[in-house]
């Protein structure tokens, strides 16, 4: 009887696996050697903060650089209020990325952090970002980022059945051994090798660019300097550079500390 658990676990492992190594493929670009050109496409701030962090890295590069000019205000409740143009200095000169966010606030020019970042995400300006790192080589494509996703998600799946069919194995045969000898549960080391094998792969090929940047997007994420100016960093490595700590916990989504309204002045 162990011996079929211990094949459902080896099997689901292995299917697992299968997954997982062909969506890091996808995600890679296609076949070694696969690659199309990116020579002429200039890394912007927008997208550095895309392939480095996908739209919310986008939108919270926009807040920063937004709040930095005084044409929003960040609350410590989490509420985001939009300067009226002629306060902010109008709309003249902005990127498109920061008018869409503008417009994410709503008629009222007011809305949580969150509300903001999932409406933003959606805009035509973010999704036009995105396409054109895809067709420059940079970006992953969106089909390739849901089955790497899914591919994960089946590798944690396949541990836990793999340890769920130990603790059966325990429960039906008790301290039962192999016919050499050798102990049930030690079997079960194979399909955890496997399935721990392909997640700390997933882990190191993915991380920290998540799954946005292609191999070519990585490289030039990686040539972005330690010392960047401080939006340049926020973009490429996320909140924690910021030197502000109230707005630093608010895009992290932690309580900041206590002040009615934390970009009164420059954050950065």
């Amino acid at each position: 009887m162990w011996i079929l658990l211990l094949l459902v676990a080896c099997a689901a492992a292995t299917a697992a696996g299968a997954r997982l190594c062909l969506a890091g493929v996808a995600a890679a670009g296609g076949a070694p050697g696969e690659r199309r050109a990116t020579d002429g496409v200039e890394l912007g701030l927008y997208e550095t903060a895309f392939l480095a962090g996908g739209p919310r890295r986008v939108t919270d590069t926009a807040l920063v650089a937004l709040a930095g000019e005084r044409r929003v205000l960040l609350a410590h409740t989490g509420w985001v209020t939009v300067i009226a143009p002629e306060e902010g200095g109008g709309l003249d000169g902005l990127h498109e990325v920061q008018r869409s966010l503008l417009a994410s606030a709503g008629p009222d020019g007011q809305a949580p952090l969150a509300a903001i970042r999932t409406a933003h995400a959606g805009t035509e300006a973010v999704r036009a970002l995105g396409e054109r790192l895809v067709a420059a080589g940079l970006g992953v494509p969106a089909a390739a980022r849901e089955r790497l996703a899914a591919g994960v998600r089946q590798v944690r799946g396949a541990t836990g059945l793999t340890l769920a069919m130990a603790v059966a194995t325990v429960a039906l045969n008790g301290s039962v051994r192999a016919p050499d000898g050798t102990p049930a549960l030690l079997w079960y080391v194979l399909p955890l090798l496997l399935t721990g094998a392909c997640w700390a792969v997933a882990r190191v090929e993915v991380y920290p660019y998540t799954r946005w940047a292609a191999p070519a997007g990585q490289e030039a994420l990686r040539a972005i300097p330690r010392d960047a100016p401080p939006l340049s960093a926020l973009a490429a490595r996320g909140p924690r550079t910021l030197r502000d700590p109230a707005i630093r916990a608010l895009l992290r989504q932690a309580r900041p500390a206590t002040r009615s309204a934390i970009s009164r002045r420059r954050p950065v």
